[in-house]
Parts: structure tokens; C-alpha cells; sequence
């Protein structure tokens, strides 16, 4: 989730005090990776879990605190709740989910397997992620795909930045073994599967 982070720490103030332009570059600066992270977590449905946290957000946005950075976590922490949400509802009406696992918090941004993945298509990039282990998967896309620091997307899972970091080590390890055999199960294929 790019952007400038001074713009956007001058955005959310902005917004937190009701100015309608300054949430709407907020939206726009945080919505595309907050996307991309659902999209991983719960698939075609992404979109409307991604509408409920930004209601969500808009209603409780006068009792944030924090800069840009702060914002951006607690967005991506309501947003892995709805997605947890749905999930759960999904499960008491069977249907496929796009990730049946969790994952957690990246190294250096300049990795090989992180060049890798960017090299892939979104859907393709996706397939790969969502082979991983729960923990593995959902480390990979905070970091990657949602652009959380690792004590960001720790406090999002509710775990230690140590346990995050492990997990998306071995994740982007993995996706880099996948890669260079052609595919989670050494086929040349990339559609998802679980571990």
C-alpha cells in the first residue's frame, strides 16, 4: 500500500476531523493493497469484505490515533477481521475459500523471491501464496502484498514480530523452491492447494 507517508499522516488527520477529500486519498492510497490482501485471504469476495472495513473504519475513524503508518495497520486489522468473519460464515455454508490458512511477516522487501513473485501475475502470485501454510500465506501478504512492517502486520495477527518474520521467511523461502521447480508440486502449474 504505497503513497507518501507524510501525505498520508497529513490525510488522516485530516480525515479523522471530517474532511471528505482527505479520506477519499486515504481510500486511494491504502484500498489497492488492502485489496490485494483480501484477495488472498478470501478470494472473489474480497471486494465486499474490503467494503465492510471501510465502513467500519469510517464509522470509528474519530477515535483513531496515530499517523499514517498506525492507520494503515489498524485499517489492515479491521479488514483481516471482516475477512476472519466471512470465513467463519463461509464455513457454516460450505463453499471453497480462497485461503484456508494464516500467514505472517516478511524480510528485506528486496528478496529474490519477492522479485519473483512481482514478476507474476496477480493471480498466478496468489495461487502460489495460497499453497503456503496458513501462517506462511497470510505473513506473505501483509508484507508483501499489503505492505505492513513486520511489527505492523505482527499486531495485526496478534503474534511477535519474531514469530511473523519466521513465518514469512520459510513462506518466501518456499514460493522460491515453488518457483524455480515451476510450481507449488514441481508440475509447472501454479493453481492453489493447501500443505
Amino acid at each position: 500500500m504505497g503513497g507518501d507517508d507524510g501525505e498520508l499522516d497529513a490525510a488522516v488527520l485530516l480525515a479523522r476531523d471530517g474532511d471528505e477529500r482527505a479520506f477519499a486519498y486515504v481510500y486511494r492510497t491504502l484500498q489497492p493493497g488492502l485489496l490485494a490482501y483480501l484477495r488472498g485471504l478470501v478470494g472473489d469476495d474480497a471486494e465486499d469484505v474490503a467494503a465492510e472495513a471501510w465502513l467500519e473504519t469510517a464509522r470509528d475513524l474519530d477515535r483513531f490515533r496515530g499517523d499514517g503508518g498506525g492507520f494503515r495497520g489498524w485499517v489492515t486489522t479491521i479488514a483481516r477481521h471482516r475477512a476472519l468473519d466471512h470465513l467463519r460464515r463461509q464455513r457454516r455454508r460450505p463453499r471453497a475459500s480462497a485461503l484456508g490458512q494464516d500467514a505472517l511477516d516478511l524480510p528485506d522487501r528486496h528478496d529474490t523471491a519477492v522479485a519473483a513473485l512481482e514478476s507474476l501475475s496477480t493471480e498466478e502470485a496468489l495461487a502460489l501464496i495460497r499453497s503456503l501454510p496458513r501462517d506462511q500465506a497470510e505473513a506473505v501478504l501483509l508484507r508483501v502484498v499489503a505492505g505492513l512492517d513486520g511489527p505492523a502486520a505482527a499486531r495485526v495477527l496478534g503474534k511477535r514480530p519474531g514469530a511473523v518474520r519466521t513465518a514469512a521467511y520459510r513462506g518466501l523461502r518456499r514460493l522460491a523452491g515453488d518457483l524455480e521447480r515451476g510450481g507449488p508440486d514441481g508440475s509447472g502449474e501454479t493453481g492453489g492447494g493447501s500443505d
